[in-house]
């Protein structure tokens, strides 16, 4: 089993910091950073034999790797610099008319759901958001209460894998199985996913996923992927159109023509993902995970005893390495971010969700027991409570 904490000097986080915020921006390794680097390095030497003659190479390469790893062909992935960019090429591509619904929940990031109110003010589609019951306890239960609200004018369903509020794992699969046969479009929100839980892009059977390298597979900041079936790659437009429109020597589909190139950019974050990858098999981050999930689950359960408040979760099963947390409403958000940082020099993220307060506790491999210890003290002091 991995022993928490062992790999902190492999990161160059401040030690002077409890950093309990993996979930926001991610962490990189020291040897992914060099390898990025190099690759910037790279790029310098001889700009013009990078970009114009080599790169479409080197991306086809880092794309065999992530396929590995995602358990999908090279091809049906292209990268992205982030999820919310992803979304907005698959959302942007659809041709809705008035009515049509895009199915969701009300555990969705924000940014997406502005991204979807935008289009629909365009389109005159529908997003309509579906309440989970909470505390969630069975996934069957769960997919059925979500296709009670499938109409004859669901056209979308747009859900998270791991939600961004709530850090709760979606029963995706199933759900996109029955999305299938229902004859309804399924796209993902995989931000918090890889490197987080396994995937198995081909099992899962998503029409459009698409998700942060960044985040828990610890690749520099701008490398993300977006997934696309075969069957559904036609359907895709460029967000930006550049040489892969009409291209004059076409690729494997317009899928790769229109979303590899959209003009000079720096590629060495999805060049990277190759050794964050490599880094991650080299620690059997499998051990990593579950070690990371079973502190999240202590804290879990520590403070669900102590501050008696109702939990989102039935069981520790519904969470991975991220986990959040109901707290009193004795502070505003930003006051309480504020007192965490300042007086105990905890990094954590304060949320306001649907009408409550919640702190979102991440467990990567840099962190510690004792980390966590102090966060419970530190809770315990401003709210008041006995440990």
């Amino acid at each position: 089993m991995y022993q928490l904490g062992s790999l902190k000097s492999s990161f160059f986080l401040d030690p002077d910091i409890i950093f309990l915020n993996h979930g926001s921006f991610g962490a990189v390794p020291r040897p992914v950073m060099e390898v990025f680097r190099n690759w910037q390095q790279e790029m310098e030497k001889q700009p013009v034999e990078f970009l114009g003659r080599e790169i479409n190479a080197l991306l086809a390469e880092a794309r065999t790797s992530a396929g590995r790893y995602l358990n999908t062909d090279k091809d049906n992935l292209v990268f992205v610099p982030n999820t919310t960019h992803g979304i907005n090429i698959v959302a942007r591509s659809l041709r809705l008319s008035p009515g049509d619904e895009i199915l969701t929940t009300d555990h969705e990031y924000g940014a997406m759901d502005r991204t979807w109110h935008f289009l629909n003010q365009k389109t005159g589609a529908v997003y309509k958001q579906h309440h989970v019951s909470l505390p969630v306890s069975d996934p069957a239960r769960f997919v059925d209460e979500f296709f009670a609200d499938v109409t004859s004018r669901t056209r979308v369903i747009f859900l998270s894998h791991i939600t961004s509020p709530t850090a709760i794992i979606f029963p995706i699969r199933e759900i996109c199985h029955r999305a299938h046969q229902n004859g309804i479009l399924t796209l993902i929100d995989g931000a918090h996913a890889p490197g987080q839980i396994p995937l198995d892009l081909d099992d899962l059977q998503a029409d459009f996923y698409t998700g942060n390298f960044h985040k828990w597979l610890c690749a520099p900041k701008g490398a993300a992927f977006l997934y696309a079936r075969p069957a559904v790659q036609h359907l895709i437009e460029p967000l930006v159109v550049s040489w892969g429109f009409e291209a004059d020597t076409p690729g494997p589909s317009t899928f790769q023509d229109y979303l590899e190139w959209t003009g000079t950019q720096d590629f060495s974050a999805s060049l990277s993902v190759p050794a964050a990858i490599e880094f991650q098999a080299r620690y059997d981050w499998n051990s990593v995970r579950s070690a990371c999930h079973e502190l999240a689950a202590r804290a879990f359960h520590r403070w669900a005893d102590i501050s008696k408040l109702p939990q989102l979760y039935a069981s520790d099963s519904w969470f991975a390495q991220m986990v959040t947390l109901p707290i009193p409403s004795a502070y505003p958000a930003l006051k309480l971010k504020s007192l965490l940082m300042d007086d105990y020099r905890i990094e954590i993220p304060v949320i306001e969700w649907s009408g409550r307060m919640f702190l979102r506790l991440s467990i990567q491999a840099y962190n510690t027991p004792e980390e966590i210890d102090r966060l419970i003290t530190a809770l315990c002091e401003l709210f008041s409570l006995a440990a």
